[in-house]
């Protein structure tokens, strides 16, 4: 764990704030998420963006950020995705879910706003899957109201 960083804390809620910001780019669903995210390098710079049904109605925010990237991109390894939502755990539409994208792709940090909330999944696992794999998993739940203002139409 590193020491605390006060600016790496800003840094955080200033990319964590981009992928909020991505969720409203989504098309609402009634039987879907809207989530944005956002992939970082090491030096701070933005590599790669997504949000739910971006590119088709059952792609998901970090699915849509990693397919953005080459499978061997060197910077996937150092680099932090942020996602206004939990990663998912498990789902229909997909073979792996998001969760087991991200550590497949490499990336060993997440941030994230909110944990999935029980109405389309129950129990998602998304945080415990990434942190079980090594991962380091930020939480910042002073921004899961703003992450969660582009699901109202979910009636969360």
């Amino acid at each position: 764990m590193r020491p605390h960083d006060h600016a790496a804390d800003i840094d955080d809620r200033r990319w964590l704030q981009r992928a909020i910001d991505l969720a409203h780019r989504c098309p609402p669903a009634d039987g879907a998420y809207s989530v944005g995210a956002v992939i970082v390098d090491a030096a701070g710079n933005e590599i790669a963006y997504g949000y739910s049904r971006e590119t088709d109605p059952k792609v998901h925010a970090e699915e849509s950020a990693i397919g953005k990237l080459a499978g061997d991109d060197p910077r996937l390894a150092a680099a932090t995705i942020y996602s206004s939502l939990e990663p998912c755990s498990r789902r229909a539409s997909r073979p792996r879910p998001c969760a087991q994208l991200i550590l497949d792709a490499g990336i060993g940090r997440v941030v994230t706003a909110w944990r999935e909330p029980s109405l389309f999944v129950a129990d998602c696992q998304g945080v415990a899957t990434l942190r079980a794999a090594g991962a380091q998993v930020v939480e910042i739940p002073e921004l899961a109201s703003a992450a969660m203002a582009p699901n109202r139409h979910l009636g969360l």
